[in-house]
């Protein structure tokens, strides 16, 4: 499969996103953000970055530093907290939303890995901006994923209703506390849109357009603001979505 831009709009009468049609669309995207960087329109603002990023398959940047853990061991496919694995073939999404984490283990960047929330074996992708995971045709996804080192988590679920980076966490199967984050142990610092969060990690709430940050051990990274373009990754939550 081919991964290429859905077209815009909600996919259906009833505002439903048929599965199929949600994974593919990074060179459309990565080739959009060439136009438009030519002509000096920046879709994706790292606020008070010192250095240019490499821009992702979908569009914002990828995530220096190792991966935080595998990819793989994401839950087998199995329901977890009442989230399901579903193929592309009976997938059906109304509620497709995007929450940039970011997270830094004494000081350094690391990354969620592409593929993260899907289980094995995974359609991959290499494209100019990076590898892109997908599930194919026959494979599941989760309602929460990754599809490449962006540190974009994707919602994807069939209704609308509240969803926590602990659930998150859960179907990558790695551990969320106010202590540690997968493998990492230290004392956990977490921002929610600029904001400190000093209640428990997993409850961070994954809003559209959100940004999450967890800092583990010391130095404390500052809070790293990030700009969503309005025409990036969704404008809005209740209107489908066109590109990601």
């Amino acid at each position: 499969m081919s991964a290429q831009a859905e077209e815009a709009g909600t996919g259906g009468p009833s505002g439903e996103e048929p599965g199929r049609a949600l994974h593919r669309r990074g060179p459309v995207v990565a080739a959009a953000v060439v136009v438009l960087a030519g002509l000096g329109v920046g879709l994706w603002l790292t606020v008070g970055s010192s250095s240019p990023p490499v821009q992702g398959p979908e569009g914002p940047p990828l995530q220096p530093g190792p991966a935080l853990a595998s990819a793989d061991t994401t839950a087998p496919g199995t329901p977890v907290d009442g989230i399901t694995c579903r193929s592309a073939a009976d997938q059906v999404v109304k509620y497709h939303i995007h929450t940039l984490v970011q997270i830094f283990v004494n000081g350094s960047q690391v990354h969620i890995p592409a593929g993260a929330g899907m289980p094995a074996p995974r359609l991959v992708e290499h494209l100019p901006g990076g590898v892109w995971m997908d599930n194919g045709l026959d494979n599941c996804l989760y309602w929460l994923h990754v599809h490449t080192d962006d540190g974009i988590v994707h919602v994807e679920a069939p209704a609308k209703a509240p969803f926590t980076l602990g659930q998150f966490f859960d179907v990558w199967q790695q551990p969320l506390s106010r202590d540690q984050v997968g493998p990492a142990r230290g004392r956990v610092v977490a921002f929610e849109n600029g904001t400190q969060f000093n209640g428990d990690p997993r409850t961070l709430p994954l809003l559209d357009h959100g940004v999450i940050q967890l800092d583990v051990g010391t130095p404390v990274v500052s809070f790293r603001p990030v700009q969503f373009s309005v025409n990036e990754l969704c404008g809005s939550a209740s209107q489908g979505c066109a590109a990601g």
